[in-house]
């Protein structure tokens, strides 16, 4: 007998009243949900990912969608999810994808962190009437300077410097390839770090040509797969960043299904047209930091000593002691992603159950970085689950330089997060590339809405910084005791180095 089918997870109805059959919901449906027959508007139900594009596009607001309308029995274990899993991989005997950031409902430890505010004698700063100092830069920093002194009242710096990046905001937008989202949701990225002044990741994908025009504003990544990696691409870039690990998929390479990889892919990776993008889960040159070191070494080398070069891990219980390690490699910042980073396809298994939370992951690297005092010889990056300005600056408070945004960004331009990233058929034109649904992506209009976002939460940062009495990002940088635990067990609040509410 064989399983049969499961209840929907989504029950689509169109309210006959209002609807006018104008079939926009047929047309803007790229999971074919919409149907017509005999005049009416035919639904089917089971092939909806509730992305909203249908709502988003009907004149009338003659739609409805409704989640899990019929459910099985309830059961604390044997919930929903563990059930239709089982269910998919019984009928395939394959793993199972997925997209998006990991979709357990795991605390929130941002959320149990408040923030410090300023009272009476310790006045707060007023950012509106006040300066407010929001430039970071990115990379090694001397333990000490030495300087030469003119009789003239002249100095001279004698101290050699090496390159940083400055970013005129703590936020940059995280390694999204080419491939798995759209040229349209990539030069949309790509104008909105240049109007705001930051930085974007290329993602393991290359860099199109069409984005030449803004690699003064792009981090090329390098990972194990080696995509699109040349001397061309490694110059064009601004900085350069060696992926190891991802918060999504801890322990595991990147895959890019085939029917992502259309001809424009397939020539800015260098890989054939149609075929699967797998990257192996180490890298085949490195397995010590000794490797890694001489893969930085090399890559500077190759670039004149130009670029900072970032090294992007994820967030696993060791990962202090791995940072470290990265500290001493010749690395000029490290790129911890926490086990809420977005992705375009993981198993998900991996997504779910592997890795740890970006809040414990960067204080304990900043916590030891200080204790072998190191600190000053490599920047840290937290990425992986920033969903709002408060994120940013409780990030930074716990030890961090800048943060990474992925899936915020994607939202801004308007994703709908249905994770079904892998499946190429995004109907806001983000994440496929299929030409019918790309051309739906306005890069013009969605660059603005991202840097809309940027400005917002960098003017709320500022905001929140001086109800702290901090008027600059280097203040707030690993300042703990602007943070107080809230319903934390005594265990985290130690990893955190945070005092409790009242202390």
């Amino acid at each position: 007998m064989s399983i049969g089918s499961v209840p929907f997870k989504f029950r689509v109805s169109v309210d006959p009243e209002q609807c006018m059959v104008c079939g926009r919901c047929i047309e803007n449906c790229s999971y074919g949900v919409f149907s017509k027959e005999n005049e009416r508007i035919k639904v089917n139900s089971r092939n909806c990912v509730a992305c909203h594009r249908c709502l988003a596009f009907c004149p009338r607001d003659a739609i409805d969608i409704a989640e899990k309308p019929t459910d099985y029995r309830s059961h604390p274990v044997w919930t929903r999810d563990v059930r239709e899993a089982i269910f998919n991989q019984a009928k395939t005997g394959k793993i199972i994808l997925s997209g998006m950031g990991n979709a357990h409902p795991y605390p929130i430890i941002f959320d149990q962190l408040v923030l410090d505010a300023c009272q009476v004698t310790n006045p707060s700063i007023d950012p509106l009437r006040e300066p407010m100092e929001m430039r970071t830069y990115l990379g090694k920093k001397p333990a000490a300077l030495s300087l030469k002194e003119f009789p003239n009242g002249d100095v001279e710096l004698l101290t050699k410097l090496t390159p940083n990046l400055q970013i005129e905001t703590p936020i940059m937008i995280g390694h999204m390839s080419y491939g798995a989202i759209s040229l349209n949701a990539q030069t949309a990225l790509a104008k909105a770090v240049s109007h705001v002044g930051t930085f974007m990741g290329t993602g393991e994908g290359g860099l199109h040509e069409s984005l030449y025009p803004y690699q003064k504003h792009m981090i090329v990544q390098v990972a194990s797969g080696r995509f699109g990696v040349d001397i061309n691409y490694l110059e064009r870039g601004a900085a350069i960043e060696i992926k190891i690990g991802q918060g999504a998929k801890p322990g595991i390479g990147g895959h890019l299904p085939g029917e992502k990889v259309c001809a424009d892919v397939s020539c800015t990776r260098m890989i054939p047209e149609g075929s699967d993008a797998i990257s192996p889960a180490p890298h085949h040159d490195i397995y010590s930091i000794e490797d890694l070191k001489q893969l930085v070494r090399s890559l500077k080398e190759a670039t004149e000593w130009k670029k900072p070069v970032f090294v992007k891990i994820a967030a696993v219980h060791n990962v202090a002691a791995i940072a470290a390690g990265i500290a001493r490699s010749s690395a000029d910042a490290v790129v911890v992603d926490g086990f809420r980073g977005g992705t375009g396809a993981a198993p998900r298994v991996f997504r779910d159950h592997v890795g740890i939370p970006i809040e414990a992951a960067i204080a304990s690297v900043d916590a030891k970085l200080r204790q072998q005092r190191i600190r000053n010889e490599v920047s840290l990056i937290a990425s992986g689950g920033i969903r709002e300005s408060a994120d940013i600056a409780k990030a930074i408070a716990l030890g961090a330089d800048a943060v990474y945004i992925g899936t915020s960004a994607l939202v801004a331009m308007g994703c709908r997060v249905c994770g079904t990233c892998y499946r190429g058929q995004c109907a806001w034109g983000i994440a496929t590339q299929k030409p019918e649904l790309t051309q739906r992506l306005d890069p013009e209009t969605a660059s603005v809405q991202v840097a809309n976002l940027i400005h917002a939460w960098t003017d709320e940062l500022a905001e929140l910084m001086g109800a702290a009495g901090i008027n600059s990002i280097e203040s707030l940088r690993g300042n703990r005791d602007r943070l107080r635990g809230y319903m934390l067990d005594e265990s985290l609040m130690q990893v955190l180095d945070v005092k409790s509410v009242g202390a």
